[in-house]
């Protein structure tokens, strides 16, 4: 497509948001996206109404191995089928309380200031999970003030790197400042409902490096009680190894209380 084109499709959706200066950001993004070097970081305009992507720069290919031009025709429902399956429940929850949040939280004349942020695992073209970090700030709304359009940013990080799925919402304030209204651990909510009191000492210990003989002195039951509740926690949480284990609750101190 055209530069041209580009800027005539896109100029409605630009002029219907009542913000000259953030259109005009928007604009020059999608202009320089012929020139921008290519980063780890790519952008969607996303219409949440009927779950397309009216456009998506070209750096998704950099990033994700996917052309720009096949999740812009396929939409936003493909793009979700990608998402890893252990992060799908924590994803839509995230969502949801953000929206429930926002409308239950924040005025009217608000809206227009916030942006949102999320995170999950998403399948490349080479079939690997990377971490991505998605940072959506709405451009325009329905008539009960509902984003619709929005400005995406996606970071894509290695999938090497152990992230819990949170969500936060932030306001931009008279200073063009950025003031934190929402943040959630819905990785940690999943932690702290999914396993029973006696798993939970379990772990605790186990994030003190003591062995399954020395668990079971301290908390007066059999190392192999200890090692059965080990495999039941690996399980209900969906994780391969005790170090895994180890590395995500460290992430997440408030488990330790």
């Amino acid at each position: 497509m055209r530069l041209a084109d580009i800027k005539s499709k896109y100029k409605t959706i630009f002029e219907s948001y009542d913000s000259p200066s953030l259109d005009e950001h928007i604009s020059k993004i999608i202009e320089l996206d012929y020139y921008l070097p290519y980063s780890s970081t790519f952008f969607c305009v996303t219409n949440t109404q009927d779950l397309t992507f009216q456009y998506v720069s070209k750096n998704a290919k950099a990033c994700l191995g996917i052309e720009a031009q096949e999740l812009q025709s396929q939409g936003m429902r493909y793009f979700w089928s990608r998402i890893h399956p252990d992060d799908i429940d924590k994803w839509l929850k995230a969502l949801n309380d953000l929206m429930a949040f926002t409308l239950s939280e924040i005025a009217l004349s608000d809206r227009k200031q916030m942006s949102y942020t999320w995170n999950y695992r998403f399948k490349n073209i080479k079939g690997e999970y990377v971490n991505i970090i998605q940072n959506t700030t709405p451009l325009e709304f329905d008539a009960q003030m509902k984003p619709i359009i929005g400005l995406a940013h996606y970071t894509v990080l290695n999938s090497k790197i152990k992230m819990p799925v949170t969500a936060s919402a932030k306001f931009l304030n008279a200073n063009n400042e950025y003031e934190t209204k929402y943040y959630n651990n819905f990785s940690q909510k999943l932690l702290t409902d999914g396993i029973s009191n006696r798993e939970r000492d379990i772990v605790r210990l186990l994030v003190l490096n003591y062995t399954s003989k020395e668990i079971a002195d301290k908390l007066n039951i059999s190392s192999n009680t200890v090692d059965t509740h080990r495999r039941n926690i690996l399980k209900k949480l969906n994780i391969s190894s005790t170090g895994e284990l180890v590395g995500l609750l460290k992430m997440n101190n408030a488990l330790l209380i």
